[in-house]
């Protein structure tokens, strides 16, 4: 792998990966620098979750390098190197389903050590950062409340607070709408866009098949089809009609509005 052309925050350079025989990642290269927020979109099944366990070496590759943050795997301390990433799923809702009398503050306080529930001490510079958090997210008033007296959306914004708690220099959301109403799905991203427009902040990795949540601050994106790198770059050249059909296997339409992409499925009549 040249250095000179290594992504300072990912570098992945002709990911193979196979299981039972099948090949779910095939020479995937990806690079993503500091100052960039991307997008991984492609269907179910695509590849996005192999590439994310690939970069938080959760899996390894067959073939191939990784390099994450500066640091080549095979020649770093994983366990250390998953602090300074911050990973939310619908997973780690449900893993604070187990837990129904936890605070929100106290979920929050949480992910200073990337533990589910508090068993170590925290100091009264940890409690002003959590709620600065809540504050940032709207729900500091909910600071008391039982995180399972929350609404969908209210518990996946302290979910994402809580990612940032300990710092993070890379944030991965994975489908964080998932499963809201319009109404909290877009007063969540409109949460995020807020975030990723703040200097300092870490680098953002927004994984999705709803193209309308590509946020403006959301710079560029990744299609992925089949395990395999339909385009990688910039968003305005990488969302075109032509790669995003390729990418979800129909007929699409492409808008743009209010710095926001939208598709619209061709009906039969247009397909002709």
């Amino acid at each position: 792998m040249n250095k000179a052309n290594r992504g300072d925050v990912i570098s992945l350079e002709g990911i193979v990966w196979q299981r039972n025989g099948k090949h779910i990642l095939k020479n995937v290269t990806w690079d993503v620098n500091k100052g960039e927020h991307w997008a991984l979109l492609g269907l179910n099944g695509s590849g996005k979750t192999s590439i994310l366990k690939m970069i938080t070496g959760y899996q390894w590759p067959n073939n191939g390098q990784v390099s994450v943050l500066g640091n080549l795997f095979g020649k770093t301390n994983i366990p250390e190197l998953r602090k300074s990433i911050g990973w939310v799923s619908s997973s780690l809702d449900d893993q604070y389903q187990t837990r129904p009398s936890d605070t929100a503050l106290e979920v929050v306080l949480s992910g200073k050590f990337a533990s589910i529930g508090l068993y170590e001490d925290i100091t009264e510079e940890d409690v002003k950062k959590a709620s600065e958090l809540l504050e940032r997210f709207r729900i500091h008033h909910l600071a008391d409340q039982l995180i399972s007296s929350l609404s969908q959306g209210e518990r996946r914004r302290a979910m994402i607070a809580r990612a940032l708690m300990s710092s993070p220099k890379l944030l991965i959301l994975d489908e964080p709408c998932n499963g809201l109403d319009i109404y909290s799905k877009e007063e969540l991203l409109s949460t995020i866009e807020e975030m990723v427009s703040l200097p300092g902040g870490p680098t953002l990795l927004y994984v999705t098949h709803h193209i309308e949540e590509i946020v403006p601050s959301i710079s560029h994106a990744l299609l992925i089809k089949e395990g395999e790198v339909v385009a990688s770059g910039h968003k305005s050249s990488t969302l075109t009609e032509t790669q995003l059909e390729q990418t979800f296997r129909v007929p699409v339409s492409l808008t743009w509005d209010n710095e926001r992409p939208w598709i619209r499925i061709k009906s039969y009549a247009e397909k002709r």
